[in-house]
C-alpha cells in the first residue's frame, strides 16, 4: 500500500509528490496522459518569484518579460515597462516534465496512461480503481489521496466536494510570428468578450496566441488569429487549437477524510488571468506540510486535514476574492468604458505609479485592482457609471 496517491501530474501534483517523497513517504502519481511532453493549453508566463522560489531550470525558460503593450477596444495603447524582469515565459510542457523528474529523483513513482475511474474511502485506506488503454482495470491502495486533476475534475464531485462554480474557457495556438518581441494584450467584446486575448513571443519567430471567453471560444480564437494575420503580426495558416477550462473562484472545501485537493481543481488560480502555476505550487507545499503531520500522527480525519483549508486560504484567499471581484467588475464594462479607463490611466500616469510601487508584485493582482479603483480619478469614474461590484469587504 502507498502512503500517498496523487491524481494528476501537473505542476501542483508533481510538486506535492516531490515534497512528500523527500519526506520519505511511498508516493505514486497517476497521470492520464501517456507523455508529459504533450502540448499544454497554458501560456507559461510565471513571475520571477515563481522561478526563484521553486528553482525552475533556466533550460525551460524561453525569455524574460519586462514589458507589455495593452490595446483598448478602439486601438489605444498602454505600454508598461519595468527596468527589471517581472516575469519569465517558459515552456509549459517542459515544466511538467521538469517537475516530474524532480519528484522521481526523490523517490516518487509515476504511472502514465492511468485514468482513475473510481475512488472508495475506507476507514483505514483509500481504494483507487485505475483503467489503462492497454489493459483491464486494476486497483491501488493508499493511506491518503491528493486530487491534482485540474479544472472540472469529476473526482471532486465523486468524493462530495462539488466543483468550482465560476469558470471560463481558454483557447490557445502556437503560431509563427513576424517582428513580435514583447507581450501584447488585447481587450474588447469583439475580441474576447468580458476577458482578454494575447500574443506572447516564445522563441525567435514563434509565439502563442490565446484568449479567454465564457462562450464560443473556438469562434473567437479563429477570428483573432485572422485579425493578427491581417495585421502582419503572425503568419497565416491552419493552426492547431487547444482548449481548457479555467477556474475563476475557489472550491468551498478542499479537504475531507483521507483526501486533499490542490491546484486548479481547488480553484487555486488568479481569477484575473486564469494563471494557476504559482498559486498551485504554493498550495502544494502547504498541503505537503499538513499531510506530513497527519501521516506522522496517523490522523487522516477530516477534522485533522481541515488545517490545510485554513492555511492556504489564509495565504491566498483574500487575493483570490479580490481578483474575482475585479474580474466581475471588468466583465461588466462596455468597450467605451474600457477606452475611458485607458484615457484616465494614461492622463494621470497611473501605470507609471504602479510600476514604481515596490509593494506590488507580478502575482499580486488584488493589490493592483485595489490601487486602481482607489485612485481618485478612477473612483470618480466608477461612481459615475454606478457599476454593481464596488462594495467589497476589506
Amino acid at each position: 500500500m502507498y502512503d500517498v496517491a496523487v491524481i494528476g501530474a501537473g505542476p501542483a501534483g508533481s510538486r506535492i509528490a516531490s515534497k512528500l517523497a523527500e519526506y520519505g513517504y511511498h508516493v505514486v502519481v497517476l497521470e492520464k496522459k501517456k507523455d508529459l511532453s504533450e502540448p499544454v493549453c497554458c501560456t507559461g508566463i510565471v513571475s520571477s518569484e515563481c522561478v526563484r522560489d521553486f528553482s525552475i531550470s533556466e533550460t525551460i525558460i524561453y525569455r524574460e518579460a519586462n514589458s507589455a503593450t495593452v490595446y483598448s477596444p478602439s486601438g489605444k495603447t498602454l505600454r508598461v515597462r519595468a527596468t527589471e524582469p517581472q516575469a519569465y515565459i517558459i515552456d509549459r510542457a517542459a515544466l511538467n516534465v521538469f517537475l516530474a523528474e524532480q519528484a522521481i529523483e526523490r523517490g516518487a513513482e509515476y504511472l502514465f496512461d492511468s485514468r482513475v475511474s473510481g475512488i472508495t474511502r475506507k476507514p483505514d485506506r483509500v481504494v483507487i480503481e485505475v483503467s489503462k488503454e492497454s489493459s483491464d482495470y486494476s486497483f491501488l491502495e493508499s493511506r491518503v489521496i491528493v486530487l491534482a486533476t485540474g479544472f472540472g475534475s469529476a473526482q471532486t464531485v465523486q468524493v462530495g466536494l462539488k466543483t468550482v462554480g465560476d469558470y471560463a474557457m481558454g483557447g490557445q495556438a502556437e503560431v509563427e510570428t513576424d517582428g513580435v518581441e514583447e507581450v501584447e494584450v488585447f481587450t474588447g467584446r469583439s475580441v474576447a468578450p468580458g476577458f482578454f486575448a494575447w500574443l506572447v513571443p516564445t522563441v525567435p519567430g514563434r509565439g502563442l496566441v490565446g484568449l479567454i471567453s465564457r462562450r464560443r471560444t473556438g469562434y473567437y480564437m479563429k477570428k483573432f488569429l485572422t485579425l493578427l494575420a491581417e495585421q502582419g503580426k503572425i503568419l497565416p495558416g491552419n493552426h492547431d487549437l487547444y482548449f481548457t477550462g479555467l477556474a475563476l473562484n475557489m472550491l468551498t472545501r478542499t479537504s475531507s477524510e483521507r483526501l486533499l485537493v490542490v491546484g486548479s481543481a481547488a480553484g487555486q488560480v488568479k481569477p484575473a488571468t486564469g494563471g494557476g502555476v504559482y498559486y498551485g505550487m504554493i498550495c502544494a507545499d502547504i498541503a505537503a506540510e499538513n499531510l506530513h503531520r497527519a501521516l506522522e500522527s496517523d490522523n487522516l480525519t477530516a477534522e485533522s486535514l481541515v488545517s490545510y483549508d485554513r492555511q492556504w486560504k489564509k495565504v491566498l484567499g483574500r487575493e483570490i476574492r479580490i481578483g474575482h471581484w475585479g474580474r466581475n467588475l471588468y466583465e461588466h464594462l462596455s468597450d467605451n468604458r474600457i477606452d475611458k479607463i485607458f484615457d484616465i490611466i494614461a492622463s494621470n500616469g497611473i501605470d507609471k505609479t504602479l510600476l514604481e510601487n515596490n509593494d506590488i508584485r507580478f502575482d499580486s493582482h488584488g493589490s493592483v485592482i485595489l490601487k486602481l479603483v482607489r485612485h481618485e480619478a478612477l473612483t470618480r469614474f466608477f461612481k459615475a457609471v454606478t457599476l454593481p461590484f464596488l462594495s467589497t469587504k476589506k
